[in-house]
């Protein structure tokens, strides 16, 4: 042990207080991240006004940003290893940053496309900086409390994109002035890292620091000795998430052409689904902790899920109703969209809040980080293809505001993925109620593991 080992081996913890002021500043770097990922969807319809996109480019500007993280997650995470967080956090936060100012700068499909790429290669790795920062520093200190405040301040960044539409009305008469606005609040996340920096920077001399647990990296070597159980929450995670956020991504240029409701209207529509992540999906974990039979509600999660897209294609409208957020205002929603927007908001965070979790009881401790990592590529393989096959399929039938039944055929792409999505949850439940189970429907909180299933996740049988 060197003397600067041992000298900061007496330094004393930091204060509760500045462990949480450091969690503000991060989550604020997620803020402006998520904000700027989702203030694409609500200028759908002005760039299809206003500059000739077809959905086919829409979607692609959705599209590209998952390209990007997936070159990044195959990189691993080398830079932030090599790098530190602080340095890497801040430079993730300028990349987003300015990606995001590319993206406002010109009406040129190219360019804006060039911008979202460099968007995402800097948000991925954003939240993976986070994620090790988090760990860092509430390691054995509330640790699962901290990336819940965290989750809700990023969801937070969602649905104010989706509310924008209502606070920032006046800068909706074009399609550039909201991409500005953006990237302005895009700064809020370099400000954040920023101020993380300052942080980190002051309390290495004053303060004992955890040390940050290592970036997932993805090793092919590992790939085959992952079970059944492991490649179905695997293949649930890509059909969940191909389904959703491309849903998302679409949503509120939907609901203007298919369903004739105004853009403020459409966006307090969409942000139910960020709300009620921030809400439910905590609510959502502890219920499983407690009670376990998780792969019983990923199947019901999924079967939830399906029948919503044919539901909001061919079920009548009903009654309007009025849905009011304070400071926000109000919007006259059907009841229809209403409710299948609300049970989507379900599905969104039941599935997530059980899902991620149970990949830690498949899958050995020793190889937890390249199962983790290999999901995630999948999941961003899955996301990458989805939003421009959408568009290119309403392009392909000509759906429009003239003609909107032919986004039915969208529809019914969702609606068949949601159909392998419950195929998959459905395996994985009859998989864990039988011989080769991973306690996915029987660890509690009560129960815990017994001393066999934590020598098999240590890889010591």
């Amino acid at each position: 042990m060197t003397q600067s080992t041992t000298k900061k081996s007496l330094l004393p913890e930091p204060t509760p207080l500045y462990r949480w002021t450091v969690l503000v500043f991060i989550s604020l770097a997620m803020f402006g991240n998520y904000y700027v990922f989702d203030s694409i969807g609500p200028v759908f319809d002005l760039l299809s006004e206003q500059l000739g996109y077809t959905d086919q480019q829409l979607g692609l500007l959705y599209s590209l940003m998952s390209v990007a993280a997936i070159i990044f997650l195959l990189v691993g995470g080398y830079l932030i290893d090599r790098w530190g967080i602080r340095k890497s956090l801040l430079l993730f936060a300028a990349i987003c940053v300015l990606g995001a100012a590319i993206t406002a700068s010109s009406p040129l499909f190219g360019i804006m496309a060039s911008g979202r790429f460099i968007f995402g290669l800097g948000a991925e790795p954003l939240i993976v900086a986070v994620t090790t920062a988090l760990a860092k520093w509430f390691k054995g200190k509330d640790l699962s409390f901290a990336f819940g405040i965290n989750l809700t301040i990023s969801r937070l960044g969602s649905a104010s994109a989706d509310w924008s539409t209502s606070w920032a009305r006046p800068l909706y008469d074009n399609w550039q002035d909201p991409l500005f606005l953006a990237t302005a609040i895009g700064g809020i996340s370099l400000a954040g890292a920023f101020l993380y920096w300052i942080m980190e920077r002051r309390a290495e001399d004053r303060y004992q620091l955890g040390e940050a647990e290592e970036t997932e990296k993805l090793e092919f070597k590992e790939l085959y000795r992952f079970d059944r159980s492991y490649w179905y929450v695997v293949a649930l995670c890509v059909v969940f998430y191909s389904t959703v956020f491309p849903f998302r991504a679409f949503a509120i240029y939907y609901f203007q052409q298919a369903h004739g409701l105004e853009r403020d209207a459409a966006g307090l529509l969409n942000s139910l689904l960020p709300i009620s992540a921030m809400i439910a999906t905590p609510l959502f974990g502890l219920l499983v902790d407690k009670i376990g039979k998780r792969s019983f509600f990923m199947a019901v999660g999924s079967l939830i899920l399906l029948p919503l897209f044919l539901i909001v294609t061919y079920a009548p409208p009903g009654p309007e109703i009025n849905v009011v957020l304070p400071f926000l205002g109000s919007a006259e929603i059907p009841l229809t969209l209403l409710a299948v927007m609300l049970l989507l908001g379900v599905s969104f965070s039941l599935i997530p809040a059980v899902m991620w979790p149970s990949v830690a009881y498949i899958v050995e401790e020793r190889r937890l980080g390249t199962g983790y990592a290999l999901m995630t590529l999948c999941q961003q393989v899955g996301m990458a293809l989805v939003p421009w096959l959408i568009g290119f399929t309403n392009d392909l039938v000509g759906a429009s505001a003239d003609q909107p039944e032919l986004y039915a055929y969208g529809m019914w792409i969702f609606t068949a993925l949601a159909s392998l999505g419950l195929f998959f949850s459905f395996m994985l439940w009859r998989t864990e109620r039988g011989p080769h189970a991973h306690g996915l429907e029987t660890i509690t909180t009560k129960t815990g593991m017994d001393v066999p299933e934590q020598r098999r996740r240590r890889g010591e049988e």
